[in-house]
């Protein structure tokens, strides 16, 4: 049966960082949202923060930026933890916490993790270098896995999938940010991409995120899925971004309870949402797999 995920809110750990005060209650009852809505899987408040961001932007040590980004896998915990008595009664699984991993890019903040702007300028162990400190507190922290996600070039995939090669007791998922029906954002084919799975034995899934939920069918099907694992997708709600004005508001055109299906055939075994999904999305998209599966 495929689960259901919810893409965590973003703590900006940058320029634009906003104060941590209210945060962990915050955080805690929009876990609690999610999870009542369906949800097997939460991700941290992740995505945005970085141990650089922290100390540069904030002005924390090293040790407070550490301390920080390891509460957010607190607040994650703590939801759950609230949730528990729920699952006892209904039989639900536990759910677990996924540690959100995401580009350079969205430290940048300048929207690069839809392009892959910057992969030219950095290595592989510069990108190894720069990720390894924000995985070494999600995993010292106790997640259930990482989230690898919204990663827009090849390169930073190899680099992160290499990274996790220090943290051999943890698994993961990768998912690329994705520029249209057959290419990631950077420009490579996204059935090259998905290649990289084969460096691993740690990763249980591959696929894509925030990207439209129109996409996910084709890109899924340009590709042959890595054996032994499964397809992950999270789609975002079809806005698209662009790079001088942000998100385009307009129509939501597509349903991911409705898509779900084709999805699953195609080999998807975690399915979810991404940016501006709400609780109601999750709570359909549970209720029709649960159909499905019943």
């Amino acid at each position: 049966m495929s689960l259901v995920l919810f893409k965590g809110i973003r703590v900006t750990g940058g320029e634009h960082a906003n104060s941590t005060q209210g945060a962990p209650k915050f955080g805690r009852e929009t876990g609690q949202r999610f999870l009542q809505s369906g949800a097997d899987i939460i991700t941290t408040a992740t995505y945005q923060a970085s141990i650089e961001g922290f100390v540069k932007y904030q002005g924390l040590s090293l040790e407070q930026a550490k301390t920080i980004m390891m509460s957010a896998v607190q607040i994650a915990k703590d939801a759950i933890q609230d949730f528990l008595p729920f699952c006892q009664k209904s039989g639900r699984m536990k759910p677990l916490v996924a540690g959100s991993v995401g580009p350079y890019g969205a430290f940048l903040h300048d929207g690069s993790e839809f392009t892959g702007a910057y992969e030219e300028q950095i290595s592989q162990e510069e990108f190894k270098n720069w990720h390894r400190q924000q995985i070494q507190c999600l995993v010292s922290a106790g997640v259930d896995l990482l989230a690898m996600e919204t990663i827009p070039s090849q390169k930073e995939a190899e680099a992160l999938v290499d990274l996790l090669k220090e943290f051999p007791d943890t698994r993961a998922w990768l998912s690329y940010s994705c520029k249209d029906e057959q290419c990631i954002s950077h420009g490579e084919r996204f059935a090259d991409a998905v290649k990289v799975a084969s460096r691993s034995k740690q990763l249980i899934a591959i696929g894509l995120n925030c990207c439209s939920p129109a996409s996910v069918s084709p890109l899924l099907a340009s590709a042959v899925k890595p054996p032994d694992l499964v397809w992950i997708v999270y789609p975002n709600s079809g806005e698209e971004w662009d790079v001088d004005s942000g998100w385009k508001s307009e129509k939501r055109p597509h349903s991911i309870a409705d898509l779900s299906l084709e999805w699953e055939k195609q080999g998807a075994g975690l399915i979810g949402g991404c940016c501006r999904i709400t609780p109601l999305d999750i709570a359909e998209l549970r209720q029709r797999i649960h159909q499905r599966h019943s």
